[in-house]
Order: C-alpha cells, then structure tokens, then sequence
C-alpha cells in the first residue's frame, strides 16, 4: 500500500489510514466468503478479523500493551473473545452437530414458531434448525429418531464446523 503521509503512525512507520483501510478490506472479505475469522500477521502488525463484534484492534508487535482502536463496518470486526466454555454432552443422547461454518437459526423466519423445542419428538429426517451459511439458508435435519434432550446454541449464535447442536435420545 502507498503511505499517505498524513495520518499518525504506529510508531513502526505503518500509518494509521492504511491499518483502516487495511482491516476494512479484510471485514469485506470476512463478510464476502461467510468466514467468522481471518488473521493477519505481518511483522508490524496482527490483524484479526471475528464477525458480529464492535471494534477493531491492529497490535504492532513492539507495542502489544497499547493497541489502536479503530471502527469497522457493522457486518464484520475485529474482536478478542473469550474462548467459550466446554459443553458437556450425555454419553447416551445422540449429539447432532453443525456440518459447516455458519449463524444458527430455531425458526424458518421471526415470525415461525421454532422448528423444534425440549422435549419434542422428531423422526429421522424432520428438520430441526437452519445454519446460514455465505447467504445460503442450510436446513439441518435429525439423523436419527428420538426426543429432542437438549439444544445446545442461542438462536442467532455463530456455530462452527462439528459444534454441537442438539441431544436427541432415541
């Protein structure tokens, strides 16, 4: 990238308007492929690009305790999240996981009653979730028949590849 000349540095020399304009560039990409994450390390800088967060942080190696805040467009940003906690699955109940990468949905639109719920029976086949995925609605379907025991994402919640998505004991 050409240097502007105009904004403030990092203090290793990388300017401020090219780290936005950088990390812009990777939230489109983010946004463009239906990734949740894309990470960029350079020797100045590390970038990392998470969806459905707020702000953005480009850390130059030499300075990783004071790291520049900069905004990004509302689709995808830059975050740290915590890691989050282990789920703990009954050995006996079948675990329907996520085949992709993707944003959890109960219902086929707001204004559906949810697919499925505690305690409701499903054949194999019934559909029990939709994980959108690069703006393709997915349905997931049980693989099995049984009760449904335990749903284990928030709707509207970014799953990943082989998350866990339901108990079904059969």
């Amino acid at each position: 990238m050409a240097k502007q000349g105009k904004g403030k540095t990092d203090g290793n020399g990388a300017d401020e308007h090219e780290l936005v304009t950088m990390a812009r560039g990777l939230a489109e990409i983010v946004e463009a492929h239906g990734l949740t994450e894309l990470i960029v390390d350079t020797k100045e800088t590390t970038l990392t690009v998470r969806r459905g967060g707020t702000s953005a942080v480009a850390m130059p190696m030499q300075q990783m305790q004071a790291p520049m805040q900069m905004a990004l467009p509302q689709a995808a940003s830059v975050v740290h999240a915590p890691a989050a906690p282990a789920i703990v699955v009954d050995e006996k109940a079948h675990v329907v996981t996520s085949p992709f990468v993707g944003t959890f949905y109960r219902k086929p639109n707001p204004d559906s009653p949810n697919y499925v719920s505690i305690n409701d029976k499903v054949e194999k086949g019934a559909v029990l979730c939709i994980v959108e995925a690069m703006k393709l609605m997915n349905e997931i379907e049980a693989d099995v028949a049984g009760t449904i025991t335990g749903i284990l994402v928030e709707d509207g919640a970014p799953v990943e590849y082989g998350q866990p998505l339901f108990k079904i004991a059969t």
